[in-house]
């Protein structure tokens, strides 16, 4: 196991207008589950891509504990990768799949079909090794691709959006049996989705890229309750959270027919007199007064309903959405005022985009 270290890391690729990856500085501790999010085109694919040594990199340096693995051939690194497509050998058994870079690295066949049976116990594959993956569920394939690396026994896992091949409940399983798998192993692992969902229920850290640029590190939570800025507020959280960029009132912000106080310090933060204000979903509320909201389409999910509609706030006509109590929903159509809980609003610099207030 090891630490692995980005030191002003860039990639630019031949005839490309900006860096795919630009100047990153992250830190990953021995034994921990980072995953990288990010819409398509952010670099966290290069990001991998650089450490698994597929990827050249054009400034900066990668170390994978305190050896500088820059310039080290890929085969050199102690890495094992689990790519989109598995990339299993359709006319090898599981067995001979999971077992075949041990074969190439020269070990003995009772080493082999001893670690082949051991990362076969783990991932429930035993009933599985004589079988071709054709004869194979996409899970079970997803399954015989995290037992490859696993023998291999390396300092660090590499994932790149392993889950995507998968449908919708097979994904939900799975992700936690890896979550699972990685903390009973304790291998450091890097993971690559473009699933803020999947990010927030795996990694004990997420890093949000956009850009090529790192926007913020941090544990969900942290992400979820202070984004560093608009664009990781508007990611994380699903459905995402309401944004409008609004005029400073005198003590704070007007939503509606009211002002909604903010403190003279945060406010005298702001490069001008313009905020945008971000309220997630479930943190507000109906009430007699406070924003208006014409309601378009209502989404009754048992105990919970969210209410999508539009509002006007700051002259603009904004769509807006709020969790409300899925037993006495408002109907389609109906007009009603929705206000934030006391505590639960974020500010952001309405020029930068920078988080205000801490």
């Amino acid at each position: 196991m090891a630490s692995v270290t980005y030191e002003g890391t860039s990639c630019v690729y031949s005839g490309a207008g900006r860096p795919a990856v630009d100047r990153l500085d992250l830190a990953i501790e021995d034994g921990e589950f980072l995953v990288l999010v990010g819409p398509s085109g952010c670099g966290k694919s290069t990001s991998l891509r650089m450490l698994a040594g597929l990827e050249d990199v054009t400034d900066g340096r990668i170390l994978i504990g305190d050896r500088d693995v820059t310039e080290v051939a890929p085969k050199d690194r102690d890495i094992a990768m689990v790519f989109q497509n598995y990339a299993l050998y359709p006319h090898m058994t599981v067995a001979d799949n999971m077992g075949f870079a041990l074969k190439m690295a020269g070990l003995g066949k009772p080493e082999i079909a001893q670690r082949v049976q051991e990362a076969a116990k783990l991932l429930d594959l035993e009933p599985y090794l004589d079988r071709r993956p054709r004869a194979l569920s996409g899970g079970q394939r997803q399954r015989v691709a995290m037992g490859r690396a696993i023998v291999r026994q390396p300092r660090v896992f590499l994932m790149d959006e392993p889950l995507s091949n998968l449908d919708a409940k097979l994904r939900v399983q799975t992700r936690t049996q890896i979550a699972a798998l990685q903390r009973r192993l304790g291998i450091t692992t890097v993971y690559v989705t473009h699933d803020q969902t999947e990010a927030m229920t795996m990694g004990d850290r997420v890093a949000v890229l956009k850009d090529g640029l790192l926007m913020q590190v941090g544990r969900p939570r942290e992400l979820y309750d202070r984004p560093a800025n608009v664009f990781v507020a508007g990611f994380i959280g699903s459905p995402a959270m309401n944004l409008f960029t609004l005029p400073v009132a005198e003590g704070g912000v007007r939503l509606g027919d009211e002002v909604h106080p903010v403190p003279r310090d945060v406010l005298g933060g702001a490069s001008e007199a313009l905020v945008t204000v971000g309220v997630r979903p479930e943190d507000l509320e109906l009430a007699g007064h406070g924003l208006a909201v014409e309601v378009d389409v209502v989404e009754e999910l048992g105990a919970d309903a969210y209410v999508y509609g539009r509002t006007t706030a700051g002259g603009e006509e904004h769509l807006i959405t709020a969790r409300v109590d899925g037993r006495t929903p408002p109907r389609k159509g109906e007009r009603v005022h929705v206000r934030p809980r006391a505590g639960h609003v974020h500010l952001f610099d309405g020029r930068s985009g920078a988080r205000l207030g801490g």
